[in-house]
């Protein structure tokens, strides 16, 4: 296990993130996160890691993960197979995925979508607000 699943925000956030994914590229994702899967990686070392998977399935979702940006796929040298590694960390794509989510909000909303986002502000808790202040010094 790494120190990532040690630190209590670290754990929130991968549990975050692999809830935003579907189970067989949450299971996936999870094992190249708590780096339980060696980077470079290809399709054999996850399949050897989850030997239930048929190669097939393994290949299609690791490319539905690289296609999704999770991912980052090279070709192997000499070999027709790719080499995996990850995008980045579970807290990364809780970022991009949640920018994703508040554009299409305020396409679909418009001003009614500002509107609650004010309200929502006006509504948070002094720790609440603590919190997105130190977030807005980043």
């Amino acid at each position: 296990m790494t120190g990532r699943q040690q630190d209590p925000a670290a754990q929130g956030a991968l549990d975050r993130a692999l809830g935003l994914l579907g189970p067989l590229e949450g299971r996936i994702m999870r094992a190249v996160w708590t780096e339980q899967v060696a980077e470079p990686f290809a399709v054999r070392d996850v399949r050897a890691h989850m030997p239930e998977l048929a190669y097939t399935t393994v290949m299609t979702t690791l490319g539905r993960l690289a296609d999704k940006g999770l991912l980052v796929a090279e070709a192997s040298v000499g070999k027709r197979a790719y080499d995996y590694r990850s995008a980045g960390t579970p807290e990364q794509f809780l970022a991009a995925a949640s920018h994703r989510e508040v554009q299409q909000v305020l396409d679909r909303y418009g001003d009614a979508a500002l509107a609650e986002f004010a309200a929502s502000l006006d509504a948070l808790t002094p720790e609440q607000r603590r919190r997105l202040e130190e977030l807005e010094g980043r």
